[in-house]
């Protein structure tokens, strides 16, 4: 039985994190730590375990962390874990800059603990198999993705988020996009972006072997305007990323599986670990630079 650590009290944390471990067999809660004592209480409550008021007490209590909190709280948390010996499952994305996901990544390796990062699109069984099929066809000359949400609506348990506020659908959506583009059309090289109205920003992209991707991001789109499409186009015609079969829950509940596997095997090369993770914070730190200065951002090789 694997004893998951929880950080983070909200909508996230209690309805697919708390929910999807206490639903699965071999996962069990430790204990929940949240920057609002009073909710971090109230959660462990709901689920018969401590809640804890201080980090590293819950590090010492499991096995794993799990985290649901702004990515820059995320990423201290993640490295104390770690050095800890503490599995990794956190969420996207892994940090807010560069160096901070410099730091996850050096204190997973470091420790040689497994981690899985929660893309949600990439624990669908459905659109899994279909990036490994596009990847294996290759003759991919460019993708489009485009994502609209549309968050600050009065009944959305997003809308209070700081963080998105701040760092809007680049930071928040924009690593949905990237894990479904990366694993077909490689590596980012070059990076150029342009604002729009209503948050929206668009990324143009070109990647290792010369082909393209634009990205068009929001999280403030009309209602009627919402929208999740990533369509790949190459020498066999058009390709569109399917809807994941399931829910969140259930894709939450595939990343347990899969960390729990990365432990059994002793493997640490899961598709989306911290090393992944850090590759889509590496895209979106250059387009906020391209973005800022209005210039192409090359990364380096």
């Amino acid at each position: 039985m694997l004893r998951f650590g929880l950080f983070g009290t909200g909508h996230w944390a209690a309805e697919t994190h708390a929910a999807a471990i206490d639903a699965h067999p071999r996962a069990a809660l430790a204990g929940v730590w949240g920057r609002n004592a009073e909710r971090a209480a109230a959660l462990a409550d709901r689920h018969g375990v401590p809640a804890f008021a201080d980090v590293d007490a819950l590090i010492d209590a499991c096995d794993a962390i799990a985290v649901a909190l702004p990515p820059d709280v995320q990423a201290d948390i993640a490295v104390r874990a770690a050095a800890a010996g503490r599995h990794l499952l956190l969420d996207k994305p892994l940090a807010l800059s560069l160096a901070d996901a410099d730091r996850v990544v050096t204190a997973a390796q470091q420790s040689g603990v497994a981690s899985v990062v929660f893309f949600t699109q990439r624990f669908h069984p459905n659109v899994t198999g279909f990036l490994a099929s596009a990847a294996a066809a290759g003759g991919w000359q460019h993708a489009r993705a485009t994502m609209f949400a549309s968050i600050f609506q009065p009944d959305s348990p997003y809308g209070g988020s700081q963080w998105r506020r701040e760092r809007g659908a680049l930071w928040d959506i924009g690593p949905h996009a990237l894990s479904l583009i990366l694993p077909v059309l490689g590596r980012v090289s070059r990076v150029a972006a342009a604002d729009g109205p209503r948050g929206l920003i668009h990324l143009l992209l070109t990647h290792d072997g010369g082909a393209t991707s634009t990205v068009s991001l929001t999280l403030d789109a009309p209602p009627a305007a919402i929208i999740r499409d990533v369509v790949f186009f190459g020498d066999d015609g058009m390709q569109s990323v399917p809807p994941g079969d399931g829910n969140a829950l259930i894709a939450y509940g595939t990343a347990i599986e899969q960390l729990l596997e990365e432990i059994d095997a002793g493997t640490r090369d899961h598709r989306c670990d911290v090393r992944f993770g850090r590759e889509v914070a590496a895209v979106l730190d250059a387009a906020e630079t391209a973005r800022a200065e209005g210039r192409t951002v090359s990364l380096p090789g």
